[in-house]
């Protein structure tokens, strides 16, 4: 008899084979295995007592807390669906988002009750409101409701192909798109995972990415599928992360790229008393090579860069260490641990294609788009059939990210299609010129884009956040650019900014520095 594959099999398994483990660390909290499992049967048994049945949409705004933890089981575990929502969104986005979704429910931490309330009114499918960790009048305290249920799943009987979760897309340049994950698409992200990074029951892993991201990247269940720990970090700042790493001896974490480069630059004291050994998972943007340098170097941790997108549940490609490179220097090193990769052993098809679906050669100079087609691709996205259709075109999922092959058949993400700059008719990446400028040692951050230009229609601009106790002026960057880039290549101008615009997950909004005139003139 077929088992679907869902990550609920997992849980079941981390139940039987580990009760006595430590599962969740929260603070001074901490539960086994059995403790946790037992909280999860019956907040699900509390959810179904408020209606909630099988399909049926549950929400969550909640930073990454114990109780947050608990919903990615006790949701599913009753066929329904979970709805982790951004918390640091409007309150007009969560209207769109709890009224797009059709929530049933909308667990939410006390920290967001106030803008929630401000707009509760307008959720016109939510019957219920939870308060994780604390209520106040008009909200259900959901300690208080676990504590009066049974500790009794209702049975249901749950599809591989039933829908997991619904996860929404950052939304830069529009309203964000409903990505829909099912059982199976999750069970082969976190298999993909455990197959490529050693996690075993000894792993104890940090919670420095948020939960709401994809699913906290499916760690929400790889974690547990390992009979592992989870070690909860409700915010994320260098200095509380460096302590608990020691005093909870962290094996493991995940950082997007603005966590990294905090992490890499964190006071130099506390960075170098850290815990060595530290293995991390980064993605989101490709990590500069100095960072890499630094945190590889300095911290003495382990990098590994994988690739995805929300709607790939979200792995696709790992950039997998072979024995030939431990034969490199470390910046040699550094510049091929910000690539792509190559497909995960459970992923599918990933490939890079021109405008008619033909595979680009792999020579790691011609352009074209990433695509995949396998077991972790979305089911679609959630009532909108028309952004389905355009995303699967030719049977494949477009990503829209510009990447070249090389030779070794690594992928290398170039840029996203719209961030490609042309000049003078020659195709510039923005990432290329912002890792050659994030080796100047006063660079903290940087983004390029391009601008228009009267002689090339338009050239590079760069955006340039400094560390703090470092000075630098246009004209020495222009001068390290010209000795790193080629000269093509070479931002035409440079402003200094406190900090970079970004999207509620931390991606930096370039259409933002695009728009913007200010200190922007051709040189």
């Amino acid at each position: 008899m077929e088992i679907p594959l869902t990550p609920l099999e997992f849980f079941r398994r981390a139940r039987k084979l580990h009760p006595d483990r430590e599962a969740v660390v929260d603070g001074n909290d901490r539960w086994t295995y059995r403790q946790f499992g037992e909280r999860c049967d019956r907040a699900s048994a509390a959810l179904a007592k408020l209606g909630v049945v099988q399909g049926d949409r549950v929400g969550t705004i909640a930073p990454n807390t114990h109780q947050h933890l608990e919903q990615y089981y006790a949701v599913p575990q009753i066929g329904a669906v979970i709805v982790p929502l951004n918390y640091r969104l409007t309150a007009e986005d969560f209207v769109y988002l709890a009224n797009h979704s059709g929530a049933k429910v909308l667990c939410v931490h006390p920290d967001y009750f106030a803008l929630v309330d401000s707009v509760r009114d307008q959720m016109k499918t939510v019957e219920h409101f939870i308060g994780l960790g604390g209520a106040k009048e008009g909200w259900l305290d959901y300690d208080q409701l676990i504590e009066a249920a049974p500790a009794k799943v209702p049975a249901v009987e749950i599809a591989e192909t039933d829908l997991l979760s619904i996860n929404y897309t950052s939304g830069t340049t529009s309203r964000p798109k409903g990505v829909m994950i099912t059982h199976r698409n999750a069970w082969m992200n976190s298999v993909g995972v455990l197959a490529h990074w050693n996690m075993t029951p000894a792993v104890r892993y940090l919670w420095t990415l948020p939960m709401f991201h994809a699913n906290g990247w499916t760690f929400t269940w790889t974690v547990s599928a390992a009979g592992a720990t989870h070690v909860c970090l409700p915010k994320v700042e260098p200095l509380l992360i460096y302590e608990i790493i020691n005093q909870e001896q962290i094996t493991h974490l995940c950082a997007a790229p603005t966590v990294l480069i905090a992490i890499a630059n964190g006071p130099e004291a506390q960075r170098k008393a850290v815990r060595k050994g530290v293995k991390l998972f980064t993605a989101g943007a490709p990590p500069a090579a100095p960072t890499i340098e630094r945190v590889e170097g300095e911290l003495g941790w382990e990098i590994t860069q994988v690739y995805g997108l929300t709607e790939t549940s979200p792995f696709i490609s790992i950039c997998e260490s072979l024995p030939a490179h431990e034969k490199l220097s470390s910046s040699e090193r550094a510049k091929l641990k910000a690539l792509q990769g190559v497909e995960l052993i459970t992923s599918g098809e990933t490939d890079v294609v021109d405008e008619n679906m033909v595979p680009v050669p792999h020579d790691g100079t011609t352009l074209g788009e990433i695509v995949a087609r396998g077991n972790v691709v979305m089911k679609g996205y959630y009532n909108d059939p028309e952004a389905t259709e355009k995303a699967f075109a030719g049977g494949w999922f477009h990503s829209g990210d510009a990447a070249v092959v090389h030779p070794s058949g690594y992928i290398e993400i170039r840029d996203r299609f719209k961030d490609v700059i042309i000049s003078g008719g020659e195709n510039i990446s923005s990432i290329e010129v912002e890792g050659a400028l994030l080796r100047h040692p006063s660079v903290l951050e940087v983004a390029v884009v391009g601008m228009p230009h009267e002689k090339w229609g338009e050239s590079p601009n760069a955006f340039i956040v400094l560390q703090s106790d470092k000075t630098a002026t246009a004209e020495e960057m222009k001068a390290f650019a010209r000795e790193n880039l080629a000269h093509f290549k070479v931002p035409s101008a440079y402003h200094f900014v406190t900090e970079l615009p970004k999207t509620a997950t931390g991606k930096i909004q370039k259409f933002v520095l695009r728009g913007s005139q200010a200190g922007i003139a051709a040189q």
